[in-house]
């Protein structure tokens, strides 16, 4: 069965936290922080993150990022798939690295851009690893030495941070700094890690289903932001569910998929299906997999199965410059 889309697009803010397995490190060395750093700007560098704050603790990780031209999902699961492989490789061991899933939150850009920065980055201390503002403005693995010049990493969105404590570089530093300091007396803050919209483990589906009949949710908690962001939100799912319902009734499945592309292409459904590198057969095979994934909701290993290729081949497929003939299906 085709999963749920999720309610993600280019620009989102999320504020992601990892943790490891019952609570074990995830960071056993300075070596594994700066394998998960690396990952993270690379994902930055192939535009598909901007990230403003991240920290590194012992058991968990934050990351505050606007996602870009791939899902949040994808560029989760290269980061984390790529960083366990190494990790069971270089500590000897194997199995899970994380808990159960990673938690991403939704969030609206103010006021809970500069909040957020500021909880995330006062996390090391707040844990203990360093004693007090000065070494955290040293702490190489949080993204506050970068905001303060300690620290050289050019792949971090720091301008946009500062931008909000003025225009003079010396003047926002020193706003910036106060506001950090600030936010020491303020503690735990959870009603930054949920918000006013608890999303169901079930899929947006179900959350608009459960609102519909008038009861709350009872899972994960997944936007933090004003009743008017969490309603333009809600009505950003309906429309997104409405049209993939539209697809799947008027081409309901992969096979009905094929022929109509196929027969649109002028090729036949064996050479859709084929390792063929005709133009024509590419071309009719990118369209295919940005339909099923993009439009229909497809993973990409069921379109893979369906196609006689690697997951890998329909997942670029996918994520490649749409054809002008995909109008002519939505």
């Amino acid at each position: 069965m085709p999963r749920q889309a999720r309610l993600d697009a280019p620009g989102t803010l999320h504020h992601v936290i990892g943790r490891g397995i019952e609570g074990s490190p995830i960071f056993r060395n300075d070596f594994d922080r700066a394998d998960f750093l690396g990952r993270v700007e690379a994902l930055c560098q192939d535009g598909n993150w901007v990230v403003y704050a991240w920290a590194f603790l012992s058991n968990h990780f934050h990351l505050l990022v606007r996602t870009g031209k791939q899902p949040l999902a994808k560029s989760m699961s290269k980061l984390l798939t790529g960083y366990v492989v190494n990790f069971n490789r270089r500590n000897g061991r194997f199995g899970h690295l994380f808990q159960n899933r990673y938690k991403s939150i939704i969030c609206e850009d103010d006021p809970y851009l500069l909040e957020l920065t500021r909880y995330i980055h006062l996390n090391p201390l707040r844990a203990g690893m360093v004693k007090d503002l000065k070494g955290l403005a040293r702490y190489p693995w949080a993204g506050h030495s970068a905001l303060l010049g300690e620290m050289r990493r050019d792949w971090q969105d720091t301008e946009t941070i500062l931008s909000f404590f003025g225009k003079r570089k010396s003047e926002a530093l020193k706003k910036y700094s106060q506001y950090v300091a600030e936010g020491m007396a303020q503690g735990e803050r959870p009603e930054l890690v949920g918000g006013g919209l608890v999303r169901s483990m079930g899929g947006w589906s179900e959350v608009l289903s459960l609102r519909r009949r008038g009861m709350g949710t009872v899972s994960d908690e997944r936007i933090l932001g004003s009743s008017d962001f969490v309603t333009r939100l809600f009505l950003e799912a309906e429309e997104k569910e409405k049209e993939t319902l539209r697809l799947r009734k008027n081409i309901p499945d992969l096979g009905l998929l094929g022929k109509r592309i196929a027969k649109g292409g002028g090729i036949s459904e064996d050479d859709l299906r084929s390792g063929s590198r005709r133009r024509e057969v590419i071309e009719a095979r990118k369209l295919f997999c940005q339909l099923a994934i993009s439009k229909m909701g497809y993973c990409g290993g069921d379109v893979a199965r369906f196609l006689g290729v690697t997951t890998s081949a329909v997942n670029k497929a996918a994520n490649s410059k749409e054809v002008a003939a995909l109008q002519q299906y939505s």
